[in-house]
């Protein structure tokens, strides 16, 4: 039986970064062939209107996941460091964001 193959390209996930500093969040995915291509194909469609000043395009192939059923032993480890809270810390004077 002969392959088909993909005439759309691979699928790529797609992060935005809104203005400079703030964190790159998940806008999306494209399909492109190639990372080159990916990159134009995210500006198009996720950057048209200045949405964004930096694009992160990567292979929904390279992106590993933890599963909801791992969830209690994956994330155990973690409860028992109460130090890693974020409340404890306070935000020095002049910090206007932190991401």
């Amino acid at each position: 039986m002969e392959e088909k193959k993909d005439v759309q390209g691979k699928l790529w996930e797609v992060f935005t970064q809104k203005k400079t500093g703030a964190p790159h969040e998940h806008a999306g995915s494209v399909r492109a062939a190639d990372k080159e291509m990916a990159m134009m194909n995210a500006r198009d469609v996720y950057s048209r209107r200045n949405e964004a000043v930096s694009l992160w395009v990567v292979p929904s192939e390279c992106i590993v996941a933890s599963q909801p059923e791992d969830a209690g032993p994956f994330f155990d480890p973690a409860n028992d460091k109460a130090y890693r809270n974020p409340n404890f810390y306070k935000t020095p004077t002049g910090v206007k964001q932190i991401s």
